[in-house]
């Protein structure tokens, strides 16, 4: 057995949410919605190249904060981020400023790698990797 890389990661929010997020995934990072199951639920696929990696599910019920199941011990608290691995850190830059969407960024000290991090309207943060730079802001 070997694992070979992300499948795909699921945001759960409030159905009222779901717009919010397909926009984000859509518009700021470039997903196309795309074909999903006809699950009992509502949400949307988000697809990269084909691949459906993001998953939306509306399966909160109302009053319930995102991130957790509501039990005394929080699912997700463990859960920090997701990395997406992506090209053209220049114009990645200018498009987040252009939607004035909140973002840091990290320089791997020694490695060629340049992270940038923002969060999705469900509070997850998302890690956007660059590799082969490790250019300062």
């Amino acid at each position: 057995m070997q694992i070979a890389g992300i499948d795909h990661f699921t945001v759960r929010c409030q159905p009222d949410g779901l717009v919010a997020l397909k926009a984000f995934y859509r518009d700021v990072l470039g997903m196309t919605d795309g074909p999903r199951p006809d699950f009992d639920f509502p949400g949307h696929w988000m697809y990269v190249e084909g691949r459906a990696l993001v998953h939306l599910a509306g399966t909160l019920p109302p009053g319930q904060p995102m991130g957790g199941s509501g039990n005394s011990v929080d699912a997700a608290a463990g859960f920090d981020h997701v990395s997406l691995l992506t090209q053209g850190l220049a114009p990645m830059r200018e498009h987040l400023t252009r939607l004035s969407v909140s973002f840091y960024e990290l320089p791997v000290p020694g490695w060629p790698l340049h992270q940038v991090f923002l969060h999705d309207p469900a509070g997850t943060k998302v890690e956007l990797t660059f590799e082969g730079t490790s250019e300062p802001r």
